[in-house]
C-alpha cells in the first residue's frame, strides 16, 4: 500500500502547530497540577507515610501521576483534534483530499501521541525537582510510554469520532479515566487496602497499566508485567478495529 506522506505530514504538522500555539495551556497546566500533587502528597502526606516496598512515598507516586497525565492528555489531544474539524466543517476538506482513512487516523493519532509524550517528558523532569526517581528498566519504560500514548490517543480519536458535542467528548476523560487512575493504585499500594477492596480493584484495567510502569521504575509490581503489556496490546487492537469500522461507515461524519 502506497502511503501519501505529504497528506499525512500536512495533518500531523497542523496538529503540532496547534499544540505550539497553546503551549502555555498544554504544558503549564499539567506541570502546575503535578507540582501540587508532589507538594501535597509527596511532601506533606508523605511525611506521615512509611516507605512502600522500600521506596519513599513521594517517589512511589511518580509512575501513577505520570500515567494520569498520559491517559488524560492522549485522550483529550486526539479527541479534540478530530472533533474540531467536525465541529467547524473542515472535516469534509480532509475527506475530499487524496488521503486514505488509514493515513488520516495515523496522522491524528501520531500527533496526539507525540504531544502526550512531550508533556509526559516535562512531567517526568518536573518530578526530579521534588523527589528522587530511579528507572531500573529504561527501555521498558520508553516502550510502555509509547504504547500507552498511541493506544489512548487512538481511543481519544474514537471518542472524538462518536461525540456530538463538547460535553460528550469530556465525559470519558473527566468522569471515567481520572477516577479509574486514582482508584487504580496511583497514590497507594494495593497491599494497603482491605482484601475486599483489593478484589474490586482487580477489575480496574488502569491498575495494571500503573503497575507495569511502576515496575519499569522500581522493579516492583502487584502483577506480572506481561499482564500489563498484554492488556494494553489487546485494547489497542480493539480500538483499531472500532475506528476502522466507524470510519468506513462514515459514522457521525458523513451524515
Amino acid at each position: 500500500m502506497k502511503i501519501n506522506f505529504y497528506g499525512l505530514q500536512a495533518i500531523y504538522l497542523h496538529e503540532m502547530d496547534r499544540f505550539r500555539r497553546t503551549l502555555g495551556q498544554s504544558l503549564l497546566s499539567p506541570v502546575i497540577s503535578t507540582s501540587l500533587y508532589f507538594i501535597v502528597f509527596g511532601s506533606v502526606i508523605g511525611g506521615y507515610v512509611q516507605n512502600i516496598d522500600g521506596i519513599s512515598y513521594g517517589s512511589y507516586i511518580v509512575p501513577g501521576l505520570l500515567m494520569l497525565t498520559l491517559l488524560t492528555q492522549s485522550i483529550s489531544n486526539t479527541s479534540f483534534g478530530i472533533f474540531f474539524p467536525k465541529f467547524n466543517g473542515t472535516i469534509y476538506e480532509i475527506l475530499a483530499a487524496p488521503i486514505s482513512t488509514f493515513e488520516i487516523v495515523l496522522a491524528f493519532v501520531s500527533a496526539g501521541a507525540t504531544k502526550t509524550l512531550i508533556v509526559g517528558l516535562v512531567i517526568f523532569c518536573t518530578s526530579l525537582f521534588f523527589v528522587e526517581v530511579q528507572v531500573q528498566f529504561p527501555f521498558l519504560m520508553i516502550f510502555l510510554l509509547i504504547l500507552v500514548s498511541f493506544t489512548f490517543a487512538l481511543f481519544g480519536f474514537l471518542i472524538g469520532l462518536i461525540s456530538k458535542d463538547f460535553e460528550q467528548m469530556s465525559i470519558v476523560p473527566s468522569l471515567v479515566i481520572t477516577p479509574m487512575v486514582f482508584l487504580g493504585g496511583s497514590l497507594y499500594s494495593l497491599d494497603m487496602l482491605p482484601e475486599f477492596w483489593q478484589m474490586i480493584t482487580y477489575f480496574n484495567p488502569v491498575v495494571y497499566l500503573i503497575n507495569g510502569l511502576r515496575y519499569s521504575f522500581y522493579g516492583i509490581s502487584d502483577f506480572n508485567i506481561w499482564i500489563s503489556v498484554g492488556l494494553m496490546v489487546t485494547f489497542f487492537i480493539i480500538c483499531v478495529i472500532a475506528v476502522s469500522i466507524l470510519l468506513k461507515k462514515g459514522y457521525n461524519i458523513k451524515s
